[in-house]
């Protein structure tokens, strides 16, 4: 999974940004239809996430992840030909149809945490080491591509650069979960449980909620109401931030750098939190994370030199760390490993439609004031609003020991 993640930085994520000065200048088109390609993609993977999801839970991610990277390869191949913004707006959608990109897509996330129980935190660590190597890879490779060759043979080459890494690996090593092979979660044997139940004096069953008992939870709903907050802000700063700062004369190649290394910091702030969250509850590990992305905003606004370019990039890949590493902890750790595809794959929708809202509107604020300046506060309000809520969020308690509860206490 960390091989699939970091492949994927190559195949129109966090690299996207670097085509948009380029591809804009030659093609007329405007920001705010950047802004929907992005949009559309994760709208695209909103309608097909409650498919996905359950898809995950019953057959895994081995078919599904190299299938979801064929489908963004021809696509990416596809946007070379373009010669009009529509075009660039379908072939997102289409690359978004199975939902490989971004960092709580899915087919990248749950196989992960499926695997483990009682090391979900530290696997989380390890798998987040995907995200920073691709960055550190392909994001100056990406510049250095639309050097050599121009942005339309980039995206041929990285297409072919993330399907080669993602398939063959898929397919060799993927499987749905340790039951599937015999193993159980975290590597142990039946005769390592009962040592531990014992050592520690009671039974620890492991409980999964159902997807209709999740969404019945109010810890549920809060939990969608912080993340669909956090997405929206998100999207009105994440994909408009680099040509931003090539406007403000900073150098595209020095840009560049920077944002591989916020890629670096997610990936560094992702995998301390793993280690942190036997000891912090993940909750605050998370608000943590969006009060980071707030702060990287204010200065994401102000930032007119690569000094500043650079902290903003560094800031922001730490509170994103914070967001990936709740994203994928809290859900299973809420609300089990049984059902959490088709949990996640409710959620997805609601979170990636209103998230979709972000870019395009913070690419009409520029294209009408040539300022994205008011629409970011927005966002950095909504990430601060974000933190106070999910610092409060605790576990919920699943109905079954609520009915023990009352039995044992009449």
């Amino acid at each position: 999974m960390a091989v699939g993640t970091s492949a994927s930085m190559a195949m129109g994520s966090l690299n996207f940004g670097l085509f948009i000065n380029p591809m804009g200048e030659e093609l007329g088109i405007g920001r705010s239809t950047f802004g929907w390609a992005s949009s559309v993609r994760q709208l695209s993977s909103a309608l097909t996430s409650p498919i996905i999801g359950p898809l995950i839970d019953k057959v895994g991610a081995r078919i599904l992840l190299p299938v979801a990277a064929l489908i963004v390869g021809v696509a990416m191949v596809g946007i070379s030909f373009i010669d009009s913004g529509w075009q660039l707006v379908a072939l997102f959608a289409v690359m978004g149809l199975v939902g490989m990109g971004g960092p709580g897509a899915l087919v990248t996330s749950v196989p992960v945490v499926k695997w483990f129980r009682r090391n979900r935190a530290k696997a989380i660590a390890f798998s987040s080491l995907g995200i920073p190597i691709g960055a550190l890879i392909f994001v100056p490779l990406t510049q250095v591509f639309i050097d050599l060759w121009g942005w339309r043979m980039a995206w041929v080459a990285l297409a072919g650069l993330g399907v080669g890494a993602i398939v063959p690996v898929a397919l060799i090593f993927l499987r749905r979960e340790p039951e599937d092979i015999g193993l159980l979660p975290d590597g142990d044997t039946p005769a390592d449980l009962l040592r531990r139940e014992e050592s520690e004096g009671k039974r620890s069953p492991e409980i999964s909620w159902t997807t209709s008992e999740a969404v019945h939870s109010v810890v549920f709903w809060k939990l969608v109401v912080v993340f669909t907050g956090v997405a929206l802000a998100l999207g009105t700063i994440g994909v408009h931030r680099i040509p931003a700062f090539v406007d403000r004369g900073v150098d595209p190649g020095k840009i560049a750098i920077a944002t591989a290394f916020d890629a670096v910091a997610a990936g560094a702030s992702t995998f301390a939190m793993g280690y942190l969250a036997n000891r912090i509850p993940g909750r605050v590990l998370g608000a943590i994370g969006f009060a980071l992305l707030s702060i990287s905003g204010v200065i994401t606004i102000y930032a007119n030199t690569f000094p500043l370019v650079f902290l903003s990039m560094a800031v922001f890949g730490l509170g994103i760390g914070g967001m990936m590493f709740l994203q994928n902890y809290i859900w299973a750790e809420y609300f089990g490993r049984g059902h959490l595809g088709a949990i996640r794959g409710v959620i997805m929708p609601v979170t990636l439609i209103i998230g979709a809202i972000g870019a395009p509107a913070a690419g009409y604020v520029y294209d009408r004031s040539g300022s994205y300046d008011s629409i970011w506060c927005v966002g950095v309000a909504i990430m601060a609003g974000a933190a106070i809520l999910g610092v409060t969020i605790k576990a919920p308690t699943h109905p079954s020991e609520q009915i023990d509860k009352r039995l044992s206490h009449p």
